[in-house]
């Protein structure tokens, strides 16, 4: 397989309230929480109000804003492909979509063996502390 593979991507819906938050808060980025106060919701906070760790891994980027996750929880989810969405519903307590009355949803699908040959060959990011 010569193309690259994408770890996370987001549906139509997902990229235009990305576009919004973007226009509204500046630049912006996704965790994909583990667990806690939000389930594993996929959380989007100002750039300069999250600080990545170094045991947090870059999956990609969606609509233009890097997309990250523990790398424990990486473990667990290192053969989907993270679906992006937005559904009706209040997003998470912290997370910018949540005054707009529609949340951040993950959804996900495994991988054939041709993509997982070439993620294996293509290990993610880690990210800079």
């Amino acid at each position: 397989m010569a193309d690259a593979v994408a770890r996370v991507i987001a549906t139509p819906a997902a990229i235009d309230l990305i576009e919004k938050l973007v226009k509204e808060h500046g630049n912006v980025l996704f965790h994909q929480s583990g667990g806690c106060c939000d389930g594993s919701a996929p959380m989007c906070f100002p750039v300069s109000e999250f600080m990545v760790g170094g045991s947090d891994v870059k999956l990609g980027n969606i609509a233009g804003v890097p997309f990250y996750m523990s790398e424990s929880q990486f473990e667990y989810w290192q053969h989907t492909q993270l679906i992006i969405d937005c559904v009706p519903g209040n997003g998470g307590m912290f997370s910018l979509e949540r005054p707009t009355g529609l949340r951040f949803l993950t959804r996900s699908r495994l991988y054939d063996d041709d993509e997982n040959a070439w993620l294996d060959a293509h290990p993610v990011e880690r990210a800079e502390s």
